[in-house]
């Protein structure tokens, strides 16, 4: 199945007590990356979020935050770091005296900064709470895998338009060619019947200098495997399949074979048409980058 690098998941639970919200979201990297925000009572979560999470995602930089409200599950009282509370009391009280500033440098001001009182809980096993916080990642993982789906399916759908497009282009190029030679035919002869006045010409001579002609600017070999590339490609997306690599090389040779046949014939038309194909090869190579 085709899954989009992007997405977004969140899942909430109250389980033990505990109020648990997760939230996944990632965009396009070229290699399974997780950064983690978790409160810092539980930074043992981490490696377990991440072991977990690495088997249901392959490539992109993934974003979990990770809430845990757990005030009416452990609660034992409340501590105060006495140095840490003397240290930012008797920091207020300098400050107000050396700068001469009306601070409020009261006890319940150097109450207020972080650390200072802390909650005091029971000791709970970091496998207890990790089994409610998977509870919460996997609904959450399940929400954000949808949506991955849902944007891969999308991108599939997409991409096999513009291979379709691809496919036109390349039927108006091949139904092009035919008259390009009659054109050339024509102006060959109206050449030599300029420089020869009322010469007779030579047929089979101007038959010749058209199939020599035609020949060099033959592009059938370039049109087989430009089409050949674009049906691959574009079964590889109705088929649900994602290979990166395979896909990278269709797209590679794509345009290496719409360049050589640009190159070879000098047409204004099949130029005009040859850059529109380019230009939706460039935009399938965008979409490409974001499957997973």
């Amino acid at each position: 199945m085709i899954k989009s690098m992007t997405g977004y998941g969140r899942a909430r639970k109250l389980l033990n007590n505990r109020d648990i919200t997760v939230e996944i979201k990632a965009v396009n990297h070229r290699y399974f990356e997780m950064y983690a925000r978790i409160p810092r009572t539980y930074m043992q979560l981490e490696d377990k979020i991440r072991t977990h999470l690495q088997q249901k995602i392959v490539r992109g930089k993934t974003d979990v935050i990770v809430n845990i409200d757990d005030t009416q599950s452990d609660i034992r009282g409340v501590k105060l770091n006495e140095n840490l509370f003397e240290a930012y009391y008797n920091a207020l009280k300098d400050i107000s005296q050396k700068y001469n500033l009306s601070l409020d440098s009261s006890a319940s001001v150097a109450l207020r900064f972080p650390d200072v009182l802390t909650q005091t809980r029971d000791e709970t096993d970091i496998e207890e709470i990790w089994t409610d916080v998977r509870q919460v990642l996997d609904e959450a993982l399940q929400d954000f895998l949808h949506q991955r789906e849902a944007e891969g399916a999308r991108l599939a759908q997409d991409i096999s338009g513009k291979c379709a497009q691809i496919e036109n282009a390349v039927k108006e190029i091949e139904d092009r060619l035919p008259q390009i030679e009659a054109d050339y035919m024509q102006k060959l002869r109206a050449r030599i019947e300029e420089l020869l006045g009322d010469t007779k010409i030579d047929e089979q001579r101007l038959l010749t200098e058209v199939a020599i002609m035609a020949d060099k600017l033959a592009v059938d070999e370039e049109i087989v495997r430009l089409r050949s590339h674009t049906r691959s490609l574009k079964e590889m997306f109705e088929n649900g399949i994602a290979e990166g690599k395979k896909m990278d090389f269709y797209i590679q040779e794509m345009n290496r074979e719409i360049n050589t046949t640009t190159s070879k014939i000098g047409d204004i038309d099949i130029t005009k048409t040859a850059i529109e194909v380019k230009s939706i090869i460039e935009k399938i190579r965008e979409q490409v980058q974001n499957i997973e």
